[in-house]
């Protein structure tokens, strides 16, 4: 990959491929992963699901990104990061496709699995390419970086706008157009992506990695699993919360909406805490700010308590995961950034594997949302604190 000469025409060049690289997130987490939120209690009423069905579907998509994430590294260093990032994200396109075809509760299961894989290895590779990006521009490293973990803000405001009013015209049981069109929606994305190709050679095959250590990042691995699991139970279930509080599809909408578009600010929110993201104590601010958004419903369910809790959790959730890449960035060496990311995406999938149905079995036996939201919650905070005892790991470079 090179760039212009020019340093306004190189940012800009920068930019450019960063927000491309973008679209694969926005197709795979933004949308194939998010909007089932969205569609669930439609789902759940129309299909005869119990909460931990529901909460099943996001298990097996979670533990498909588990399984991604595990081999993610080894795909990148066998096809490069250029086609992992595409092949992964037409899977995450061909999957939503699926969904909307079939009512059965096997072939969604596997439509769900199979966006899970496809995200994970989406999401590494396009992460490793983005942290490469980022490194090559040293004064604007940290807002290059928070650009690429923008784009499932961006899927989330566009599902937002359009499900719950599908939804709403189309009446019960239409849950699987929801799906057909943001299919659609995702083609669109995908052509740009196709159309745009981010061609970065990869040299991870001809480096010397070396192993990656567990144990001087267990701690904030720890941090992460905990967000894994508690961040997942606020976007599986949130909407459905938001429904049983009286919300119809424009409130719907709005919270949803206000997610997204919280989450696509992050990047100039954080920007200086992502800076100095040697150690974990980022991690820590960003997830402490993402677990006091969890908890806000908790404290009363009236629309400005909600629009504040979507404000605050949709400026951190995906702020955790750019801090947690800077981490990565801060610490190890460019060929170690494909195994750090995926083992950091490891811990983070097992988190969000066991979270969803986790919270749904708390629901289920205390008939209340607000008892998961409550765990949920709770467990974000206990990630926040393990997080802040996280020391750097190497001394930061000076264009770090």
């Amino acid at each position: 990959m090179t760039f212009p000469k020019s340093p306004t025409s190189q940012g800009t060049s920068a930019t450019r491929l960063i927000l491309t690289l973008a679209l694969a997130p926005t197709i795979g987490l933004g949308i194939g992963r998010f909007a089932y939120s969205l569609v669930l209690p439609d789902m759940r009423e129309s299909l005869g699901w119990t909460y931990a069905a529901a909460g099943f579907m996001n298990t097996i998509n979670a533990a498909g990104y588990l399984g991604g994430a595990l081999i993610a590294s080894r795909l990148c260093n066998r096809y490069g990061l250029a086609r992992v990032l595409r092949d992964g994200t037409l899977a995450c396109m061909a999957s939503l496709v699926l969904s909307g075809l079939s009512g059965n509760f096997l072939v969604l299961s596997f439509a769900r699995l199979l966006i899970g894989v496809g995200a994970a290895v989406a999401f590494v590779a396009g992460g490793a390419m983005a942290a490469r990006l980022a490194q090559s521009h040293p004064a604007r490293a940290s807002l290059l970086l928070s650009l690429f973990y923008a784009g499932p803000g961006f899927g989330i405001f566009a599902s937002g706008l359009l499900a719950p009013f599908m939804l709403q015209v189309f009446g019960p049981g239409s849950w699987w157009t929801v799906w057909l069109a943001m299919a659609a929606i995702s083609a669109v994305m995908m052509a740009v992506l196709l159309a745009n190709p981010v061609d970065m050679p990869s040299t991870l095959a001809d480096a010397n990695p070396g192993r990656f250590a567990i144990r001087p990042v267990l701690i904030y691995l720890s941090g992460y699993f905990l967000f894994g699991v508690g961040y997942i139970a606020y976007m599986t279930f949130m909407i459905a919360f938001v429904r049983d509080a009286g919300g119809g599809a424009a409130a719907q909408s709005a919270f949803w909406c206000l997610i997204g578009l919280s989450a696509f600010t992050s990047p100039w929110v954080w920007r200086g805490v992502l800076a100095r993201g040697h150690s974990g104590v980022s991690t820590a601010l960003i997830l402490a700010c993402n677990a006091t958004g969890a908890g806000l419903p908790l404290l009363s369910q009236s629309p400005a308590m909600l629009a504040l809790s979507a404000l605050i959790f949709g400026v951190a959730f995906f702020a955790v995961v750019t801090a947690t890449t800077a981490f990565v960035r801060f610490n190890y060496p460019a060929a170690q950034w494909p195994a750090a990311i995926a083992a950091m995406t490891i811990a983070f999938g097992i988190g969000q594997t066991l979270g969803p149905i986790g919270t749904g079995l708390i629901t289920d036996a205390t008939g209340s949302l607000t008892s998961g939201l409550a765990v949920s919650a709770a467990l974000l905070v206990v990630g926040a604190l393990a997080s802040a005892f996280q020391k750097p790991l190497a001394q930061p470079t000076p264009d770090a």
